[in-house]
């Protein structure tokens, strides 16, 4: 097979994953358990991620000059 023809079958191919993606990945999804994986996975990224917001929102208030918390250290020049 030369390289077009792989090439031309790849972007195919890539093209069918995402139709049928699209059609069925939503719905898939919000079917799901509470506790089934994929949703588990994307509510503790969304924590994460909120976790992060909340610290840099503290640290940005607080400012550089901020004392640490006890039994940590402060990076030095």
């Amino acid at each position: 097979m030369s390289g077009m023809k792989k090439a031309l079958a790849g972007a195919a191919m890539l093209i069918g994953f995402g139709v049928v993606a699209k059609r069925f990945g939503p719905t898939m999804f919000e079917n799901m358990p509470d506790d089934a994986p994929p949703k588990w996975m994307f509510s503790n990224i969304a924590a994460i991620r909120e976790n992060t917001e909340r610290i840099l929102a503290i640290l940005d208030r607080d400012g550089p000059n901020a004392e640490s918390a006890p039994g940590t250290t402060t990076p030095t020049d």
